[in-house]
């Protein structure tokens, strides 16, 4: 063996061109394929905002139900029914039942039985929604219309 070594070869004229075509070819797809997903709309699935939530005879009299997925409570007092959401106004949490009224765990915000601020930190009273009956006599939730502390749905 003699002590030759490689030689470096430096690339073609052709071999730089086929590897530049190649990158341009690449950065085109990837533009084509961007725009064409773009025009394709991202949808987000979220629970509807109108719910059945049950028969009426399935909340006794003076029942206060929670709904942890829908986040709210339900209640059948001795004026009829009506919800209010159980999101704190302050930082979003779950506010618990308490005697006569509702706390939040997260930051102490405390308000009445008709979901008034007695205690900040929180802005603002817990929303109330409206209740309508179904043709088939359910119990409907419509979390876009809001209500005041006056509304029951006689069931």
């Amino acid at each position: 063996m003699t002590g030759k070594t490689a030689e470096h070869v430096d690339p073609t004229r052709r071999e730089f061109f086929l590897v530049g075509s190649a990158a341009v070819g690449l950065a085109t797809a990837g533009f084509v394929v961007s725009t064409f997903r773009f025009l394709v709309p991202t949808v987000l699935y979220e629970p509807p905002a109108r719910f059945t939530v049950g028969d009426p005879v399935d909340f006794p009299p003076g029942s206060v139900t929670f709904l942890e997925d829908r986040r709210l409570f339900l209640f059948n007092g001795p004026d009829g029914f009506f919800s209010i959401s159980s999101v704190c106004t302050h930082l979003g949490c779950n506010v618990k039942r308490a005697s006569p009224g509702f706390e939040c765990p997260c930051h102490g915000s405390r308000f009445d039985e008709n979901g008034r601020v007695v205690h900040g930190p929180a802005p603002a009273p817990l929303p109330w929604f409206a209740l309508s009956l179904s043709p088939r006599g359910d119990v409907i939730v419509d979390l876009d219309r809001r209500v005041g502390p006056d509304f029951r749905l006689k069931a």
